[in-house]
């Protein structure tokens, strides 16, 4: 069967199958199908199991699964690809407002959310991460009902702990130093409160709580006044994804793995007034401390944290460090010693159109990645695991100019690397 074919097959299948146009629901997005098979068999509040489809996505289409509560209930959403495919999947309202999105939640590269909802109509859309096509197994259900994926699993026995928080005493640090006072407050599911009140925007000197996700798997946090906030949860043994909702349940953001294992949420328009909620889940193991700061957002820390982890193309002002390589002629090797995971730029001359191979290599050990940004900051190339093994390697098609490399390291072992660079110029 041709993909022309698959496609056409496919399309003529959801017009026949589809007893629901989603135009009608979650603000119109697009052509849906009932996760039950009809409305009456979706509502999940009422079904004494999961419900279940399967998605085809095609051309980096979005497949809509549709679902109803009659009453409020603790929905898990998951998704599992099939092969080697990657599902995103994001939760809309029945206004077509996005309250949850999730990426490799679920373990592996399966997703996975677990939302308090109110009665009403929502969508669940699946998408392709890298826009491939994928085949993936869309699964609704309750906390008590069975779980697709382990990380789904894990998400409801975390929740079904966050209820019993009772302790009404103020806790010291675990780790000196670290853990401003805390109390637990009614909002957000009986979450311990971060601060000893309501925070007036003094938090230039950041405000600190350490604690295991499995004893405190929620917090809370109240805003006197508007803040642009930066929030972070750090302990790469637990592998945090970090979530900021509001205490009615509106969702804001969510984080995972923004600093190696660590996640981070910039919140970058300020919050208004109010009470704040923030979820933590442990991918890894949920026993270790792990430690959640409120600071001021600083713009200009959050760009260079860009430059060092070579997301961004920092500026050719002189005012981050970049290596001069000249031009590049024919081959060129540089010895690099990095220091952690930390960025190292460097930058470079094209004289001609051509092709430009660059390598990052191990010399003895170490997870090199490789990005390639042209003169004005746009990315022109990016690898990680060229091949068999850990080494990078990119080849781009080149026009003269200027050319900016970042190579980063993702081992922690702060090894020494190769950075090989090779022209190739079109037959004359």
């Amino acid at each position: 069967m041709t993909l022309r074919t698959l496609i056409c097959t496919t399309a003529m299948a959801g017009a026949l199958a589809s007893p629901a146009a989603a135009q009608d629901y979650c603000g119109g997005i697009g052509n849906g199908q009932w996760i039950g098979g009809n409305e009456a068999n979706s509502d999940i509040a009422a079904s004494d199991s999961f419900r279940e489809q399967l998605a085809l996505v095609l051309l980096g289409n979005a497949h809509t699964s549709l679902f109803t509560l009659s009453s409020p209930a603790e929905v898990r959403l998951e998704a599992a690809g099939r092969g080697s495919g990657d599902p995103v999947i994001e939760i809309l309202d029945g206004s077509g407002a996005v309250i949850g999105s999730d990426d490799d939640s679920g373990g592996g590269t399966s997703s996975a959310a677990l939302l308090a909802l109110q009665p009403g109509t929502y969508c669940v859309q699946t998408t392709s991460w890298d826009n491939s096509p994928l085949t993936a197994t869309v699964r609704v259900g309750r906390t008590e009902h069975e779980a697709l994926t382990e990380g789904g699993a894990a998400l409801a026995a975390g929740s079904a702990g966050t209820a019993t928080t009772t302790d009404t005493t103020t806790d010291t640090a675990s780790d000196a130093g670290t853990m401003d006072a805390v109390t637990d407050t009614e909002a957000c599911g009986g979450a311990r409160m971060i601060g000893s009140g309501p925070i007036d925007g003094s938090l230039d000197a950041g405000i600190s709580v350490t604690e295991t996700i499995n004893a405190t798997p929620n917090w809370a946090f109240e805003l006197s006044q508007p803040a642009a906030l930066s929030i972070t949860a750090e302990n790469e043994a637990a592998d945090p994804v970090l979530t900021l909702t509001g205490a009615d349940g509106s969702f804001y953001a969510e984080n995972d793995d923004y600093d190696g294992l660590n996640s981070r949420i910039d919140m970058t328009t300020p919050l208004q007034p109010g009470t704040y909620c923030v979820g933590l889940r442990a991918l890894s193991d949920g026993g270790v401390p792990v430690t959640v700061t409120l600071s001021a957002f600083d713009p200009e820390a959050a760009t260079r944290a860009l430059y060092e982890r070579g997301e961004v193309a920092p500026p050719l002002d002189g005012s981050f460090p970049i290596t001069d390589l000249g031009t590049v002629s024919a081959r060129s090797v540089s010895q690099v010693q990095m220091q952690g995971d930390t960025a190292q730029w460097f930058r470079i001359e094209v004289a001609e159109t051509g092709l430009l191979l660059i390598e990052g290599i191990a010399a003895s050990s170490g997870d090199p990645v490789l990005r390639l940004f042209d003169d004005v900051g746009r990315e022109v190339g990016y690898n990680d695991d060229y091949g068999q093994g850990l080494d990078s390697q990119i080849a781009a098609r080149v026009f003269p100019g200027t050319y900016l490399v970042a190579l980063m390291d993702i081992s922690g072992q702060s090894p020494l690397l190769r950075l090989v660079m090779e022209r190739y110029v079109p037959a004359q």
